[in-house]
């Protein structure tokens, strides 16, 4: 286990997207999250979602490219990126109708899992899935 100064603490999952300001106030809509900053280069936004960060920042940044790589997305509208954003809801099913009223493009209905989960899939404006759930239960 690590301790001291060693010890991490998850600060941000960062979701890459083609317009900032669009993403940030699509997910606020749909999921129902707040702004809590949008830079005024618009290549950085943020969400209040708890104890972590939910940012957005541009697919391809002049900053981080030549660093760690450009940004790859699927190359097919079926397949889907290696990271997917979670949000978890009390009642998963209205959760889902207002992501979807909002624009998220649904990909599939809320059902309830055997492993105790009840979750249902949507993707963003830029493709990105969002798994709408429960916590599992026990």
């Amino acid at each position: 286990m690590a301790s001291g100064a060693v010890c991490p603490a998850f600060a941000y999952t960062i979701v890459y997207v083609t317009d900032v300001e669009k993403a940030a106030a699509f997910y606020a809509a749909a999921f129902g999250s707040d702004v809590r900053r949008l830079d005024q280069s618009h290549k950085w936004a943020e969400l209040e979602s708890g104890a972590t960060t939910i940012a957005f920042t541009p697919l391809h940044q002049r900053e981080t490219d030549g660093l760690s790589g450009e940004v790859q997305l699927p190359d097919a509208a079926a397949a889907r990126g290696p990271v997917e954003v979670c949000f978890v809801y009390a009642d998963v099913d209205a959760a889902y109708r207002r992501a979807v009223e909002h624009g998220a493009v649904p990909v599939s209905a809320p059902e309830q899992k055997p492993w105790g989960q009840k979750s249902g899939f949507v993707r963003d404006m830029d493709g990105n899935v969002v798994r709408i759930g429960s916590h599992v239960r026990e």
